[in-house]
């Protein structure tokens, strides 16, 4: 009776890690810490000045994408999102898990695609890109893991939920933040506050911090995107809208916004 018992909940674990985020199991035991992350909060190492303060004007375009899961050198079709930058988008943002495991070549490879794109892309960090030890090679190459970029119209919050949490010193950072922005608001992260399978291991399991996180988004924040969850979902809450975008490594998805005097709309698209 208790080895069948055993077996049960070994099956259990398994199906638990395979229906998260595409889970490196050895590497999600050596994941670091947020607290050393956000002390790397005016560190940046890939983002020049200049792509931290721009002008977006009132009408522009921004692309978001998310799970590219970059491998062993191998991007997935990447490189072509270039062919979806027109003169109307201002920036594109990578919600997370940007490489598979956080290799240094692989956080190299995004850099080269990035930097190639012809507008400012936003990196955010996921809980693959701090898999096995890694985030220092983040660190060393890409650098802040939670900061602000200042668009004159707008204003994007980029968080660090790498570990499913945000933690109190930095949604009392935000907090700050909001109360001295105009403008429109964006804010992204990685992992999804309304993960719809138990049975996902990563996920947010603090209702208490979701729940002052959303209170703190309200009324203030326009969209949040995500990614993680390798679905797509849209979830309104207190006048936010929710956006996961589905992984672009299996499905080459990503989201374009576009900007209006008379509103945001979004539109997914396939490379």
């Amino acid at each position: 009776m208790v080895k069948r018992k055993t077996k049960i909940f070994i099956i259990f674990l398994c199906i638990c890690f395979l229906n998260s985020c595409n889970v490196d199991l050895l590497g999600f035991f050596g994941s670091s810490d947020l607290d050393k992350r956000l002390k790397e909060k005016d560190n940046f190492r890939f983002l020049r000045p200049e792509d931290r303060t721009l002008s977006f004007g009132e009408e522009y375009s921004f692309i978001v994408l998310t799970d590219t899961h970059i491998e062993k050198g191998n991007a997935f079709g990447l490189k072509r999102l270039k062919d979806a930058i027109d003169s109307e988008v201002k920036f594109a943002i990578i919600c997370g898990d940007i490489t598979q495991n956080g290799q240094r070549k692989d956080v190299e490879k995004f850099r080269e695609i990035a930097g190639a794109l012809g507008v400012p892309c936003y990196p955010v960090i996921g809980n693959h890109d701090i898999y096995s030890g890694n985030w220092s090679n983040w660190k060393e190459l890409i650098g802040s893991t939670r900061y602000r970029i200042n668009g004159g119209s707008a204003t994007l919050f980029i968080l660090d939920s790498a570990n499913c949490y945000f933690g109190d010193d930095q949604l009392n950072w935000l907090e700050r933040e909001l109360k001295n922005t105009k403008g429109r608001v964006f804010v992204f992260s990685h992992a999804n506050l309304f993960m719809k399978n138990p049975l996902e291991l990563q996920q947010f399991t603090d209702t208490r911090e979701r729940a002052r996180f959303i209170s703190i988004l309200k009324g203030r924040c326009d969209i949040m995107f995500m990614g993680h969850a390798h679905r797509r979902d849209v979830t309104e809450v207190g006048g936010v809208k929710f956006i996961t975008v589905e992984d672009f490594h299996n499905n080459s998805v990503y989201c374009r916004i576009s900007v209006k005097k008379t509103g945001i709309t979004r539109e997914f698209k396939k490379l």
